[in-house]
């Protein structure tokens, strides 16, 4: 993201300092297993998340929704109850992937982007010239998506905002015989899906990939998949995708999602793995 948008201030004792714009937040980071590097700058946060007991305002004014403006998008971010404020800027360098993927495709590229979120990636999809179908389970989660497209000026670009379970909907999509050329996933570690059925990305990632295989005819322009879930790092989502699009290990790029501060602090969020069409 643009420095002006996002910066990693601190990171250490399990937590994390991020200035989001002209906020700066306090909150935890289990990867953070390093003594602070900057103790003193911790006094400027402006909001402070603490397990159990939820955020707490640190300034003298309580931030209500702020926005932050990266290049050409704007978000919308506000403190939610599992700590998120709407926005994981370890995902910025795939995104600026998945415009440069999308620029010059003629016709346009069609993204199916599942698990999509507040829309960071559908949004970086669609200012490039991409038809993006956004695919979410949580009805308010996509209401916030929407309200980024707004205030990008996307209101009107071809985005299908859809509130389904994403198995199902991939299902019904094979079903009807709709094709994507590209997708992009990022899917929980834990979840339930429609009817309460469970989520686990260990018993569930296999199947949903071999169905995006399926719904892109097995040969997708690109393909992005990521995660935060210890034991799915690099290598493995690489294996995945290698497995269910028939790609060899040279088709396949893969690398840490992560931040790093100036003053040395670093974060390793999850992992990526990603294929484009040579």
């Amino acid at each position: 993201m643009d420095e002006t948008a996002y910066e990693l201030v601190d990171a250490g004792d399990g937590r994390r300092l991020e200035r989001f714009g002209e906020i700066i937040v306090d909150r935890p980071a289990p990867m953070a297993d390093e003594p602070q590097h900057d103790p003193a700058a911790w006094a400027r946060a402006d909001l402070r998340f603490r397990r159990y007991a939820g955020w707490e305002n640190v300034a003298d004014s309580e931030p209500g929704p702020w926005l932050v403006h990266d290049g050409d998008l704007t978000f919308e971010l506000r403190p939610t109850e599992t700590g998120q404020v709407g926005i994981f800027p370890e995902q910025a360098p795939n995104w600026a992937w998945v415009r440069g993927a999308v620029a010059g495709e003629t016709p346009p590229t069609s993204v199916l982007n599942l698990f999509g979120y507040t829309g960071a990636a559908t949004l970086s999809a669609a200012a490039a010239g991409a038809s993006v179908t956004h695919v979410d389970g949580s009805r308010p989660t996509v209401a916030w998506a929407r309200r980024n497209a707004e205030l990008s000026g996307l209101a009107a670009a071809p985005i299908r905002w859809i509130v389904d379970d994403v198995e199902a909907f991939v299902a019904r999509e094979l079903r009807r015989d709709r094709r994507y050329d590209a997708v992009i996933l990022d899917p929980p570690s834990y979840g339930h899906g429609r009817g309460g059925r469970t989520w686990r990305l260990e018993d569930r990632l296999s199947d949903l990939l071999e169905a995006c295989a399926a719904a892109t005819n097995g040969d997708p322009a690109f393909a992005l998949l990521t995660a935060h879930t210890p034991g799915f790092g690099p290598d493995r989502l690489g294996e995945e995708l290698t497995r269910a699009f028939g790609r060899g290990p040279a088709d396949v790029e893969t690398g840490d999602l992560e931040l790093h501060a100036a003053n040395g602090a670093h974060l390793r969020l999850g992992a990526f793995a990603r294929i484009i069409r040579s």
